[in-house]
């Protein structure tokens, strides 16, 4: 860990209670100086506006609080020279979210996109220099974890068959279409062939009890396929509790990909 490490935390719902946990596992809860929350809500060390976070003088944020907060809160901390890691990376589908990011990191801070629960990030990035045709990613969830969804618009979420995919597009649609559930599909999409040309699949499955995200890829560097089985968190079926500790290892260790050196839209 580095020295005099700083955290700063945006949000502390599911993902940010799981945050937590990791620190306290770690014996770190201490480098957490402040966490911002909408007035009301509580937190440790908790924060209302931005500039109460700027002032707590943490060294990396660690985005927990889903697209709205991106937009809000990650440029002002650019700006303030802070580096923020985007859990919620369907936002940057948004080409004014990522522009205005982008824009932001002059001031000195970078916006840093972390491997989540997305093993083989690294092994994609290395095949698109090499010579990458098509990336496929699926995201294969039960039934249960896709209520409260916009899957429940196009599903019957009680359907008898083992598996019944819902969804395949690029990973643009699929941002469009369901905001919330395909921040793994924009992460990949942006290491790889970008957000047209990377195939996104949605899958309610009755063969799997958490998340389970598939990424295939080939092109003339070879081909691979990475299984992700990632038990779903404690109080959110919908992600991976994987996605949590990745962030705390991020912030902790470094080892965060730079958004400004991914692949384009």
């Amino acid at each position: 860990m580095q020295r005099n490490l700083r955290l700063g935390m945006i949000g502390f719902g599911a993902m940010g209670r799981e945050v937590m946990t990791g620190l306290a596992r770690l014996g770190e809860t201490e480098t957490l100086k402040a966490v911002l929350v909408r007035p009301g809500r509580e937190a440790p060390q908790a924060v209302h506006d931005v500039d109460a976070l700027i002032a707590a003088r943490p060294r990396v944020v660690m985005e927990c609080a889903g697209h709205s907060a991106v937009k809000e809160f990650a440029a002002p901390l650019l700006r303030a020279g802070i580096d923020v890691i985007v859990s919620s990376v369907g936002a940057l589908a948004d080409d004014q979210i990522r522009s205005e990011l982008l824009a932001a990191e002059r001031g000195g801070g970078r916006a840093l996109l972390p491997a989540g629960a997305i093993a083989g990030l690294d092994g994609l990035l290395a095949a698109r220099l090499a010579g990458l045709d098509e990336v496929i990613y699926t995201s294969f969830k039960p039934p249960h974890a896709w209520r409260g969804t916009a899957a429940e618009q196009v599903i019957d979420l009680n359907h008898s068959e083992p598996e019944r995919e819902f969804f395949t597009g690029s990973a643009r649609e699929a941002a469009l279409a369901y905001p919330k559930n395909v921040n793994v599909g924009v992460a990949i999409a942006l290491v790889g062939l970008g957000m047209d040309a990377t195939r996104v699949r949605l899958v309610s499955s009755r063969l799997v009890t958490d998340p389970l995200g598939r990424i295939e890829a080939r092109g003339a560097f070879g081909h691979f396929r990475f299984d992700i089985f990632a038990r779903a968190a404690a109080d959110n079926p919908k992600t991976s509790a994987l996605t949590a500790y990745s962030i705390v290892q991020c912030a902790r260790l470094g080892g965060a990909l730079p958004i400004a050196g991914l692949c384009p839209p």
